[in-house]
């Protein structure tokens, strides 16, 4: 997600949603980039459903990987950022894009791709009991738990579907089709306000009943929905129909933040754009997809329009951010339909004219040619690297980029030699100084914790970077015991121009404020400068009543608790080579920016405690054996891992201090990937603490409550220096 820059940033693109046009609109920027240019994605999560493929995974022909387009990779691949969040306002006059949790992200171009949903608020009782099929990752977020209810008996299996047009056959086909795979057959209701299905592809209303009726779905037409209750559809003039999943699909509604809006639209809500694709009056905004509405040429709401727009839109936003000429869209007047029929079977419709034979031909057809869409974003061309070019100097290695989270740390061996080094302290107001996660000094009776730490930009979101980052500062108060008091921030900004660096500096501002004051202390100054790339440091201070919480009390038969997952070295150098699966990053991401002050209080009677960072935890814990003179013993299948993290580090993955890590803190036991993580430096990582074998569980019980993953892990016991795998 390009981090480090040698070319000035001088314009903000935001693009608002994942939809299929920026999806493909992003690839094209990979490829054919308009350098000193920033480039931002905001997207509710790290992937977006392919449409063409929601049928055959409700079926159950494809596994929910297989139509979801990672956004993650594409980011790193294309060069951009991405925020996770819904936009909810647009302020099209001041260029600014209101996310909640992250506030306005300015831009000087944007493009919107948010497409619509079918949640059907005019249907009395529908927001409580119903679902739209669009958003389709929501959807299939709940038919996946419905599934789960049926098969445990907890359902019986009763669906019901509002709309009986291409999307409602389809849908209620593939439902039906994925019923009867679990014994439920004649389950789906398809409601139709018309006479006819899909009554505006002609010749299909016949053949869809047909296969219907083949596949025991009860079709209800012109009737009218009353209301939707959690058991039932009710029909004004007609009988009710049992459902305990109730789908809407009857038409598209524009989401509401852009419906009452100030930009120029449709009656229903949808964004008028010319052309160019160009919001109507407006020469530096852009919309796609579902959520506009096109005034030159309408078309009806269809995936494919959005995937023929992407090359004219990424051709017109290098234009509106170099001041190029544009070029008109100009859709088709009538494109294919290849509609599932609910098993492996499909039929085609075009022009007036619809083919059902033969149906498994056309099935492959249209799989192949889903597959290939989705192939744009699994396999992505090889972009040249940045090997030097000519004489190159003995030992420089080129070919692992340096990780951001580990790279903020000097391999532990080399960092201890350096420090064994300094003078002793001879000042009476420091009582402890480097050694352990903070330094502690008395003034006027008072004693204090000092610490520092930075982190080179890993994402570049500013706003989450510099969360993470505060978290990970905060760490070492934290783990000593004391009560955060004060940070300094220090921020390294790319080069960018100054209206760029205001925008950079507000986000970064915003989010370690709210840190650094949720946990009761103030930002009182800092520093910042530019350089080639994002990094974000904090020197912090807190405050302590009695005794800190050293690495030296640990004692044997205590038992060790960790509060985090360990992993985030190996999934972070995964990313940065686009093989980290999408959903894994942001799950690790909204860890990382978790604080942890509830959980050190929790462990404030520990008899040792430090936070798991950039040493890996078999190199933290190995210090606090060395300080605590003892040994511990570790049991792998109870360490948490984040997700991902064992897979990746069964193919090879590692952070680029990760064999120092281990020559630092050998552990005796079967190697496996799993042990390889032990080894993995953390950012922003739990904690580690020895307590009293009698109050381990408990306090597990509170850190589980809090929400930490908090489990534990090993014990510490007599003997000689070492860690020992059991």
């Amino acid at each position: 997600m390009g981090m480090t820059t040698q070319t000035m940033l001088t314009r903000d693109l935001v693009l608002v949603g994942g939809g299929h046009a920026h999806a493909l609109m992003l690839r094209m920027w990979g490829m054919n980039p308009v350098h000193g240019v920033q480039v931002t994605l905001i997207n509710p999560g790290p992937t977006a459903p392919y449409s063409g493929m929601l049928p055959g995974h409700i079926a159950g022909h494809y596994a929910r990987d297989d139509l979801e387009i990672d956004l993650v990779k594409l980011a790193r691949f294309s060069g951009a950022r991405v925020i996770f969040g819904a936009a909810d306002g647009i302020d099209a006059d001041r260029r600014v894009i209101h996310v909640p949790g992250r506030g306005e992200i300015a831009y000087d171009v944007a493009s919107l791709d948010v497409g619509l949903h079918a949640r059907a608020a005019h249907i009395p009782g529908f927001s409580d009991f119903g679902i739209g099929a669009k958003p389709l990752d929501a959807y299939a977020d709940r038919w996946d738990a419905f599934l789960e209810h049926v098969k445990t008996g907890r359902k019986a299996g009763k669906v019901a579907v509002i709309g009986g047009g291409v999307a409602g056959c389809e849908l209620a086909l593939a439902m039906a089709h994925r019923l009867q795979g679990l014994g439920k057959a004649h389950c789906v209701t398809l409601i139709e306000a018309n006479t006819k299905l899909a009554s505006g592809t002609p010749g299909a209303d016949r053949l869809l009943r047909e296969e219907m009726l083949r596949l025991g779905v009860t079709v209800v037409s012109a009737v009218e929905v009353e209301a939707v209750t959690a058991e039932a559809v009710k029909l004004r003039r007609y009988s009710d129909v049992a459902s305990e999943f109730t789908v809407g699909t009857a038409g598209g509604f524009a989401h509401s933040w852009l419906a009452t809006s100030d930009l120029p639209k449709d009656t229903q809500g949808f964004i008028h754009v010319d052309d160019q694709l160009l919001v109507s009056g407006r020469k530096d905004l852009f919309a796609v997809g579902d959520c506009a509405a096109l005034l030159a040429s309408p078309r009806p709401k269809a995936g494919v329009f959005a995937v023929r727009a992407a090359p004219v839109l990424h051709h017109n936003i290098s234009a509106a951010l170099t001041g190029g000429a544009m070029q008109p869209f100009r859709p088709q007047a009538d494109y294919l339909k290849l509609m599932s029929l609910g098993s492996r079977s499909a039929m085609a419709a075009k022009w007036g004219w619809c083919l059902a034979t033969p149906k498994a031909q056309l099935w492959r057809w249209k799989d192949h040619i889903d597959q290939s869409f989705m192939r744009n974003f699994s396999e992505f061309p090889e972009m040249k690297g940045t090997a030097p070019v000519g004489p190159v100097a003995l030992g420089v290695q080129s070919d692992q980029m340096l990780c951001g989270g580990c790279g903020a740390k000097v391999a532990p061996g080399r960092l201890n030699a350096a420090l064994a080094e300094m003078p002793a302290v001879t000042r009476a107001d420091v009582l402890q100084g480097a050694g352990d996660d903070a330094a502690v000094l008395e003034m006027g009776g008072q004693k204090q914790v000092l610490s520092v730490d930075h982190l080179r930009g890993f994402v570049a979101d500013h706003g989450l970077m510099a969360r993470i980052a505060a978290v990970h500062a905060l760490g070492d108060v934290w783990a000593m015991g004391a009560k955060p008091q004060s940070a300094l921030l220090s921020v390294t900004l790319p080069r960018m121009t100054p209206e760029l660096q205001a925008r950079a500096m507000r986000e970064i501002l915003t989010d370690v404020g709210e840190i650094v004051r949720g946990a009761g202390a103030e930002i009182v100054g800092g520093h910042s400068t530019m350089g080639a790339e994002l990094t974000i440091g904090l020197t912090v201070t807190g405050l302590l009543d009695g005794t800190p919480i050293t690495l030296a009390g640990a004692k044997a038969g205590d038992v060790l608790i960790l509060t985090r997952p360990i992993g985030s070295g190996t999934v972070l150098a995964a990313e940065m080579q686009g093989k980290a699966k999408g959903r894994d990053v942001a799950a690790l991401y909204e860890v990382l920016a978790q604080p942890q002050g509830d959980a050190a209080e929790i462990l404030r009677g520990a008899h040792a405690m430090t936070d798991v960072t950039g040493f890996g935890l078999a190199g933290h814990l190995m210090a606090m054996c060395h300080a605590s003179e003892v040994a511990a013993e570790i049991c792998l299948e109870d360490v948490p891992t984040y997700a991902g993290a064992e897979a990746l580090a069964e193919a090879g993955h590692r952070s680029t201090i990760f064999e120092e890590n281990k020559l630092s803190a050998p552990v005796f036991g079967p190697e496996s990937a799993k042990a390889a993580l032990l080894h993995d430096p953390q950012t922003s990582g739990g904690f580690l603490a020895a307590v009293a074998a009698g109050e381990a569980a408990g306090l597990v019980g509170e850190l589980l409550g809090a929400g930490h993953r908090a489990a534990i892990i090993g014990r510490v016991t007599e003997g000689a220096l070492s860690i020992t795998l059991t």
